[in-house]
Formats: C-alpha cells, sequence, structure tokens
C-alpha cells in the first residue's frame, strides 16, 4: 500500500477566498516526488476546534504524515503549534535559545525596514513564536516563524505532524530541511516511486475522451487517470506505480489513435512550449492588443528569461493609439472597425515593425459587458500572429464573462504561437 499524507491549510483568509491556497498544491507535488500520495487538502479557518477537527479526521483516514501550514505568527489568532503539540501530548514550552534567535531575527528585520513597535509587544510575540512542543524537531525560520516536527507522544500512535509556516516563500524554504529530519524520514519509510505523466488535448471534449476510456478500461488497470477541462484544453492527469508502466504506454496509444490530431503535448504546458520554442529558435516576439489590454504580454512576460525573446507590447485601446503607435492604417479601421480580422492583421504586423520583432501578435474584440452589435455581438475577438513563417488567424464569438472572454481569447493566441513556431494540432 503506497505511504500517504494529508495536509491542512490553516487560515480564514484562505478559507473565505481572500487569499488563494499556494501551499496545498506545491506541497502535493512535492510529496508525489517522494513517492508519497496525498489523501486529502483540507483548508480551515482560525478555530481551534476546527484545526482539532481536521487533524481527527486526517488521522482516521490512515495517512503516516499530516502538513500544517500557517498559524506560526506571534498574534493571538496564531495558535497551530499549541493546537497540534496538545493533540500529539506534547505540551508546549519557551525554548530561550529560539527565543534568542527569533528575537535577533525580528531586531533585524524592524531595523531593514525602519520599523517601530513597543519592546514589550514584540517581545511577548517572540516568545509566542518560541513556544515548542516537548520532544519536537525545530526546524529554523526561513521568516521568523520556526517549522516544527512534531511526533505522537510515547505510547500514542497515529501520525507525525510537520507544521510549516503560511508564506509559500518560507514554507517552500523550510521543505529540505523538514525532509530531512529522522521523524518524517521515519513517518515515509517504506515509500515508492509515484509516477505522473501529462498529456494535452486542444480541442477534444470530455466525453469522447471518456468513450475511447471505457473502451479501453480493461487494459488500464492500475493507473489513477484524471481529466481537466480548461479554456479548451483537455488535461490527461495519470499516476501510477513503475509496475504500471505497460497500462500508461497503452493509454497513451489509445489516446494517440483516436485524438492525434489534437494531441498537442506529451508533457509539457503550453507556456512551456512556446517559450522553448522561441529560446530554441532564437526569435523574438512583440504584442499589440486591444481587448485584452496586456493580458498576453504578462502571460509572455511571467517566465524568468523571458526577456530573451519578448521585446514589448502595446495596450492600443483607442483609434487614435492603433493609428499613431502601430501603424494601422485609418481607411483599414474606416472600412472594417477596430474590431476585425484586418485591423488584428495589421496590428500583428504593426508590432513587429514599431519594436522590430521576428514574430507580432494582434488581439482586438468585444469583451463586453456591452459594446456588441449584431454583426459584432459581445464575445467577438479577433486574432493574428503574424511571423517569419507566415500568418496563423482566428476569428471567435466567445461566451462568458468579460474575463472569461479576455482570458480564453489569451489562451488562443498562445495556441496560435505554439501552431506558428512548431506546427502541430491547429488552433
Amino acid at each position: 500500500m503506497a505511504i500517504r499524507a494529508g495536509v491542512v491549510v490553516t487560515g480564514t483568509e484562505v478559507l473565505t477566498g481572500r487569499v488563494a491556497d499556494r501551499n496545498g498544491p506545491w506541497l502535493a507535488e512535492k510529496l508525489r516526488e517522494l513517492g508519497v500520495d496525498i489523501g486529502h487538502v483540507v483548508v480551515v479557518g482560525d478555530r481551534p476546534d476546527d484545526l482539532e477537527s481536521a487533524l481527527d479526521f486526517l488521522a482516521g483516514t490512515g495517512v503516516a504524515l499530516v502538513i500544517t501550514s500557517g498559524g506560526l505568527g506571534p498574534t493571538a489568532d496564531d495558535l497551530t503549534e499549541q493546537i497540534v503539540g496538545d493533540w500529539q501530548g506534547r505540551p508546549s514550552a519557551v525554548d530561550p535559545a529560539l527565543e534568542q534567535r527569533i528575537g535577533t531575527i525580528v531586531e533585524r528585520l524592524m531595523a531593514r525596514r525602519g520599523w517601530r513597535a513597543d519592546p514589550e509587544a514584540t517581545a511577548a510575540g517572540v516568545r509566542k513564536q518560541a513556544l515548542v512542543p516537548a520532544g519536537a524537531t525545530v526546524l529554523e525560520p526561513v521568516g521568523t516563524a520556526p517549522g516544527l516536527v512534531v511526533p505522537p507522544a510515547d505510547g500514542r500512535t497515529g501520525p507525525t505532524v510537520l507544521v510549516l509556516p503560511g508564506p509559500p516563500a518560507e514554507l517552500q524554504g523550510m521543505w529540505a530541511a523538514a525532509v530531512a529530519t529522522e521523524p518524517v524520514q521515519r513517518a515515509l519509510a517504506g515509500r515508492a516511486e509515484l509516477r505522473q505523466e501529462t498529456l494535452r488535448l486542444w480541442g477534444t471534449l470530455e466525453s469522447q475522451l471518456a468513450a475511447t476510456l471505457r473502451d479501453h478500461d480493461a487494459e488500464l488497470g492500475g493507473l489513477e487517470i484524471t481529466t481537466c477541462l480548461r479554456d479548451g484544453e483537455l488535461e490527461i492527469v495519470t499516476r501510477y506505480a513503475p509496475p504500471e508502466q505497460a497500462a500508461y504506454e497503452r493509454l497513451t496509444a489509445a489516446v494517440e489513435a483516436d485524438f492525434g490530431d489534437t494531441l498537442f503535448s506529451r508533457g509539457p504546458t503550453l507556456d512551456d512550449l512556446v517559450a522553448d520554442a522561441f529560446a530554441d529558435r532564437g526569435l523574438t516576439v512583440a504584442t499589440a492588443e486591444s481587448c485584452t489590454g496586456g493580458l498576453l504580454a504578462a502571460r509572455l512576460t511571467e517566465r524568468p528569461g523571458s526577456s530573451a525573446w519578448v521585446l514589448g507590447g502595446v495596450t492600443a485601446y483607442a483609434n487614435s493609439a492603433k493609428e499613431e503607435l502601430l501603424d494601422v492604417p485609418a481607411e483599414v479601421l474606416a472600412a472594417h472597425g477596430a474590431v476585425s480580422p484586418e485591423v488584428a492583421a495589421a496590428l500583428a504586423e504593426g508590432a513587429r515593425a514599431r519594436f522590430g520583432a521576428d514574430v507580432g501578435v494582434g488581439i482586438t474584440g468585444i469583451a463586453g459587458p456591452d459594446g456588441g452589435t449584431a454583426d459584432k455581438p459581445v464575445g467577438t475577438v479577433h486574432l493574428c500572429v503574424a511571423g517569419p513563417d507566415g500568418r496563423q488567424a482566428k476569428s471567435l464569438r466567445l461566451p462568458g464573462s468579460r474575463s472569461a472572454v479576455r482570458a480564453r481569447s489569451v489562451v488562443m493566441a498562445m495556441h496560435l504561437l505554439r501552431v506558428l513556431l512548431l506546427g502541430g494540432p491547429p488552433a
């Protein structure tokens, strides 16, 4: 049986959606890399009873390790350390040496940022963060909060609890040290490799894939197959143990046989494919966006190192901006309107010329909720990608909200870039 773990993400701000959970998915992937299957990710608010209930629930599922994130700060609502210690039968006490180390960190932080605070309040916060359950292993702070590894008290059974801070940078920075501790290694003893592979289809419906999976169900035993349709891309993620490699190869063969014309990736994301294509071919790109307001440029430049191939972008909302900044001919705007294939092409060529780029992208449309007409309803979007290998163009009628139209337009632009640079399934 595979070793399993559970995650408890704490914080009312996460529970209510004010802050998106980044720790649960990150921990799930890191656990998989260790050969540990994740059973549950539970999100709870800053309420002691709810955290205790989450710990009880995960223990009842038979997990070997529970990881908590958050609740290690100096304020009254940060109670994770105390609750976990009590739950494991290990009462907490201040560790004087740890208190001194945290105090030094806090003093340096305040001096660097020019902060002033009441010394007594600061000392109380530091003392709170230096509470350690008896017998727990301390993980040195990456920020101001230490982490903890808290095994069950002697004579008790149940999972070891790894207590990590909530800020993702601190949690991630502490991960290697946490995994290397003896209690975590002991909890995860006997783990085995857990493989994960991804196939990506463009334009295939889940119902079509479901039929293929049903037809081959008897050949795919031992595979955990999940699918997700998002913005037109159907992602097939498969997890399996090494002995099931042959079954996974049968799955790949079935997908290739039925959907070879829409299978665009056997692993890398769309963004990976586009970025690597620009880097490998030594090409550059510039963007000219109207309805998407710079979202494509933001997506292209989100990757480290993108300055090597992204030269720049223009958000040209008004017709005057299209004319003056991107040299879109006034007669083209007058004859076809700002939302037209002709203007999308002119924007793409204008971006190429303005920045001296190898590839230009033009996007123009009506994102809504107003501004549509009978001929050009809300959701009408025209895109063009122009480069040394020719052009790729697309006209769309997209449903949904303003944000949905804009987001889907950017996805389509990325696929047009993929096709222009790499070929493969059409966008």
